[in-house]
Formats: C-alpha cells, sequence, structure tokens
C-alpha cells in the first residue's frame, strides 16, 4: 500500500528505482545497495505523507511524531544498531549499548536554521568547494541528538559530572577562541598551566564563568576575581581581534561531525553575534602517494621528515600542491618532486646566467610584439595565481604561477634566438621578479635565495604581490594566433609529401556567409549585462540553424562554430563574434618570419592574403584555399 509519495520518483519509489537502474534480480547487490540508498534519502527529505493522521506532511516532519505516537501506544520501542557492519579493533562486531547518557541536542529547529543560514550564505561562509557545501547542508539536515561524552580514554571531564569524559568530536569545537588568549594565560613553554610561568600571573582556579563571559561574550567586569583588569582587557582585545576565525583546514571525513558541530557550538556561545561564526572551512581528502594507499607493505609509507631530506622541504611542497585541491583523495607523487628538483634548479640556472651579464639584452621603450606578449602573459597569470591561491586551490595556482609561466617565457626565449632578436632587459626582469613571488607560498627557500640573487632587499616572504595591469584580451588572442598557427603549420609540415620545394602561408580575412550569419546571429544573443549567452543557447541554436540552414552537413559545421567561438567569447571577451578579425593576421605572421621559418625547419617561405592580386599571382588551387578562413592560415607546401 503506497503511503509516501516522491516528486519526481511516485509513491512506488523502490519500482521505479528498479526500472531506473534496470535491476533484474536479487543478485545485483550493488544496484540494490545504490537503490536503497537514494530511496531512503529521498524519502526522508522530499516525500509527503499520502496516507494515515499524518497525510500531507512532509515525511521528514511526520517521522519522530509516528515514532511518540507508537511508544506512547505500546507498539513499538527504541531501538539502535550501526548504520552498517562495526568492527572493533579487537576483531568483536560492535553493538550499539543502551546507556545512561549526555546528549547535544542538534538539530534543534531555531539552532539548526540559525547555522544552515550561516553556512548557505555565501557572504558569511566560505566552503571552498560546492561539493563540500552540499556535505554540510546535507548534515545539517541529518544531525540530530548526539552522544557527547564516555566513562573512559583520555579528554576534558564534563564540568557538571566529572565521571563522564567529553568524546574527541564533540570537543575543542571552539579551541580557536583559546588560542587567541593563550599566551596571556600560559605564555612560553608551560602545557601545564603552572601560574608562575603565566604572563599575566593568572591561577586555573581564576577562570571563572564571569571571567571567560566577560573576555568572549561582552559581559559585565567579573566581580572578586584576583586577575588584574588590565589582563582582562588585554584578552577581550586579543579575542576581538583575531575573530572571527577566517579559515580552518582540516579532512572531509569530519565534515558529517567536528566541523558541523564546530559550528552549532559557536552559534550556541555567540549566538547574538554571527559576526563571530567561522567564516569558512577548507577540507582535503586523504594522501595517496603514486595513487595508491600508503603502507609499509608496499614500501611507499613516506614520513614527513624522511620525505623532506630525500627531496627537500620545497620539492615536497611543490608535490604536495601538485597533488590535488579537490575534496577527492591527494596524490603525492614522487615523480613530480625528483621533476620539481631539476626544474627549481634550471630556473636558478637560467636566472642567475641571464642576469649576470646584461650586455646582451636591449633595452629602451621600443617594444616589439613578443615583448608585449610576455608582459600580457605575466600580467594575466599574475592575477590568475592570486585568485587560486585566494581560493585555496594550491595545484591551479602552481599550474598557473610555474608551468604557464614557463611556458609563456619559453616561447619569448624561443622567439627571440630564432629571429636572432635579443630579449628586452626590462621585460626579462618583470617576469623573473614576478615569478620568483607567484611561486613563493609553494617553495619560499627558493624564492628567498633568488629574491636576494636578483638583488633585492628584505624578504620575498615580505615582499608585496606583484603589481599587474590589465590584461589586453586582444593582444592574448593575438598570441594564440600565432601559438595555434604554428602547431597547425608544424603538423602541416610533417605531413607533406617529400619533394616540396616551395612554402606559402595562405591567409584569409573574410569568413564564408554562412559564417557571418552565425556570428550575427550570436551577437544578438548575448547578454552584454550578464556578460554570458543564455542557458538555453544550444537549444536555441538548434532550433536556429534548422530554420535557416538546408543542408545538413552545413548545420553540423554551424553547431561546431558556433559551440568553439562560444568558448572563444568566454576566454577573450565579444571580440570573438565579430565578423573581421580585429587584427592583422598577415602582420603578424611576417613580424615572426624568422621564428616560423627555424620551426619549420625551411629556408624561405612568403605570405599570401587570399582575395588580393597576390593570390592571382600565385595561382593557389581552389582545394587549398576553399578551406581558409580567418584565424586559421594554411600550409601551402608544393
Amino acid at each position: 500500500v503506497p503511503i509516501i509519495s516522491i516528486e519526481g520518483y511516485g509513491d512506488a519509489s523502490a519500482v521505479y528505482m528498479c526500472e531506473k537502474l534496470k535491476i533484474k534480480s536479487f543478485n545485483d547487490k550493488a544496484k540494490l545497495a545504490q537503490a536503497k540508498d537514494e530511496t531512503y534519502l529521498k524519502g526522508f527529505t522530499m516525500g509527503v505523507m499520502t496516507y494515515g493522521p499524518h497525510k500531507g506532511e512532509k515525511v521528514s516532519d511526520a517521522k519522530p511524531k509516528i515514532r511518540d505516537e507508537m511508544i506512547a501506544a505500546g507498539q513499538a520501542c527504541l531501538y539502535f544498531e550501526p548504520e552498517s557492519r562495526v568492527m572493533s579493533r579487537t576483531n568483536d562486531e560492535c553493538v550499539v549499548a543502551a546507556t545512561d547518557q549526555w546528549y547535544l541536542a542538534y538539530g534543534e529547529e531555531s539552532w539548526r536554521d540559525a547555522v544552515k543560514k550561516h553556512v548557505l550564505n555565501q557572504d558569511t561562509f566560505n566552503a571552498y568547494d560546492p561539493n563540500a557545501l552540499s556535505k554540510y547542508d546535507y548534515t545539517i539536515g541529518w544531525l540530530k541528538e548526539w552522544a557527547c561524552t564516555r566513562q573512559f580514554g583520555l579528554g576534558t571531564h564534563l564540568p557538571w559530572d566529572q565521571q563522564w569524559v567529553i568524546e574527541s568530536l564533540s570537543d575543542s569545537t571552539i579551541y580557536m577562541a583559546y588560542y587567541a588568549i593563550a599566551h596571556v594565560l600560559q605564555g612560553v613553554d608551560n602545557l601545564n598551566g603552572d601560574s608562575g610561568k603565566s604572563p599575566g600571573k593568572i591561577a586555573a582556579e581564576d577562570l571563572t564563568d564571569d571571567v571567560f563571559n566577560y573576555i568572549y561574550c561582552n559581559g559585565p567586569m567579573p566581580e572578586g576575581t584576583s586577575i588584574p583588569a588590565d589582563a582582562l582587557d588585554k584578552m577581550r582585545s586579543e579575542f576581538r581581534y583575531w575573530y572571527p576565525m577566517d579559515l580552518r583546514v582540516s579532512a572531509k571525513d569530519l565534515i558529517p561531525n567536528h566541523l558541523t558541530m564546530a559550528l552549532y557550538n559557536h552559534a550556541a556561545i555567540w549566538d547574538d553575534e554571527p559576526a563571530l561564526w567561522p567564516k569558512g572551512y577548507y577540507t582535503n581528502g586523504h594522501v595517496l602517494v603514486d595513487a595508491e594507499k600508503m603502507s609499509k607493505s608496499k614500501g611507499n609509507f613516506l614520513m614527513m621528515d624522511e620525505t623532506i631530506k630525500k627531496y627537500s622541504a620545497d620539492a615536497t611542497r611543490f608535490a604536495c600542491a601538485d597533488a590535488g585541491d579537490t575534496l577527492d583523495d591527494a596524490n603525492f607523487s614522487r615523480d613530480t618532486a625528483d621533476t620539481a628538483i631539476v626544474s627549481l634548479a634550471n630556473e636558478e640556472n637560467w636566472i642567475n646566467e641571464t642576469l649576470a651579464d646584461v650586455s646582451g639584452l636591449r633595452t629602451g621603450d621600443d617594444l616589439n610584439f613578443m615583448d608585449k606578449v610576455l608582459i600580457n602573459e605575466t600580467n594575466r597569470l599574475i592575477k590568475a595565481t592570486e585568485e587560486s591561491f585566494a581560493a585555496m586551490q594550491f595545484r591551479e595556482g602552481l599550474q598557473k604561477g610555474w608551468f604557464e609561466m614557463m611556458i609563456a617565457r619559453n616561447e619569448y626565449r624561443s622567439w627571440c634566438s630564432d629571429g636572432g632578436v635579443p630579449m628586452h632587459e626590462a621585460v626579462v626582469r618583470k617576469w623573473i621578479e614576478s615569478v620568483i613571488i607567484l611561486i613563493c607560498p609553494i617553495c619560499p627557500h627558493w624564492s628567498e635565495k633568488m629574491w636576494k640573487s636578483v638583488g633585492k632587499e628584505g624578504l620575498a616572504i615580505k615582499a608585496p604581490w606583484p603589481a599587474a595591469e590589465e590584461e589586453d584580451k586582444l593582444l592574448t588572442r593575438q598570441a594564440k594566433f600565432l601559438r595555434d598557427t604554428l602547431k597547425n603549420f608544424r603538423a602541416a609540415a610533417g605531413k607533406a609529401k617529400k619533394g616540396w620545394k616551395d612554402c606559402s602561408v595562405l591567409i584569409s580575412d573574410s569568413y564564408p556567409e554562412w559564417k557571418v550569419n552565425v556570428l550575427t546571429w550570436m551577437q544578438g544573443q548575448y547578454d552584454s549585462d550578464a556578460k554570458a549567452f543564455p542557458a538555453d543557447f544550444m537549444k536555441n541554436l538548434k532550433g536556429w540553424t534548422g530554420a535557416n540552414l538546408e543542408d545538413k552537413k552545413l548545420i553540423k559545421f554551424a553547431m561546431q562554430f558556433a559551440s568553439f567561438v562560444k568558448k572563444e567569447v568566454e576566454e577573450v571577451g565579444t571580440q570573438a563574434m565579430d565578423t573581421t578579425l580585429p587584427f592583422d593576421q598577415k602582420a603578424i605572421l611576417q613580424g615572426s618570419e624568422s621564428y616560423i621559418k627555424s620551426q619549420l625547419n625551411i629556408t624561405a617561405i612568403d605570405f599570401i592574403l587570399l582575395g588580393t592580386e597576390e593570390e592571382m599571382a600565385a595561382n593557389v588551387p581552389q582545394k587549398n584555399s576553399q578551406n581558409v578562413t580567418p584565424g586559421k592560415p594554411t600550409l601551402w607546401m608544393r
């Protein structure tokens, strides 16, 4: 008899899930477990009662009421069991014992709602990952009464019932507040809390509730306390200076308990000051070594001190940063650590050698195309690295602040070398000083050494973040045009038949009519205020191509072309939809003629602009010219 209806699942959710997952028999254990988990979750969070006295109520509201009614009527008794089989370290199967216990009433409606409002507001809380945020939201929804004490093991005694010890997940949920005043209470080397070593000469027995209320909760000055007023005021001001906690870094497996409890307990202690609640949690997974779980039997168990001795602190940090940014388990690659040692050493040598004799570098205000490109790439990557680090995306920051910086410098160095043009001193110095600071959060020892090597005073870690001008997106597009063109030329040259003698680059400044029509339509679709295309862009595109293009092959090409341009718009802006390119392709390629010849290992090349007398004079075959479009020059080898 159906008693629960779930939106999207109907009133027979089990049947729906079996059909959805194509479950054929009871032997499909994995699918059955998936169906059970999804049905139970959706039934509790989204289900609505369709039968009985609680008809119309949400299952999450009706369930505790029905439980209480059945217990009161003698039809049921409370029973608890683990969610799944739990084995102790002594290899015994665990059961839930019904004992006297203290509980924290997480899930109380007003308490829960206040925490949820705080967590789901991006202005008050940052989870740094949408998956992590959904886990907090889910945990706040189900976390209820929590047994917060035990009668054995290490821990803090429950103040009002000394036979109990606060269990570890419930303890230390607002200890950050203690850190803010620990230097006044304990001082240095005073773990035992010896009042004689206390900078404030404060004894533990003097720390009453009234004292803590004054320090933490803006309470009145405690009466009869032996703690000097200036010490109390100092602790209060220290707490107010350091709080709220901007960031806590922890493990993802603590989201369903300890981390969420810390949010609850901050909300309880500072219920009238939400501004003091935690502002951000960053969580990560466990650490793998070379994509495998650490195990002594596998020989991949790494201790921190051993790893630093083998790879150095900076290379270890480099590999840790590259290990991953998501909630997935991070992968520490020993090959990456080895490569980092070589990479850091190579860059140190290149920087020192380059700046040892700057007489071979150009100077002055006359900057060529690639000078401007490297400056622009440096500016772009400075900002991109800053954004990545601010979002705790250290792998992405390493990609931008190191690897892409290397690629940009390598292209510039190769262009100058192949073209016989000296590098520009000011451009090179900007790149060097920027990369030293960009990698500093990850490889501080290398950065400090290089900071002094390039003649800078003070510490790199105290140096300001590199100044960066706004990215010139047109210049970025021009550089990409040259890079992509050369890549295509290399591929074409590698496939060319042997025996060719002449090489030309065919260039077009105009699109075929159907592409112009696609671009014009896209311009009308783009929302300049939102700086985005509508969410149903692809659906609209399909309708437009079907109505305006008869050739099925052309419809396919139009869809592909529009998708490519859409991505270009997201990267460089609306200029990607211009029906003519906003830059001179031929001038860029001719300015890089020596570079192109060197890269292709040829001695001569010329450039032909289609639709001009140049094309007629060269007698370009139609089969070679018909596929040339703006931004896509073709290599004609004959």
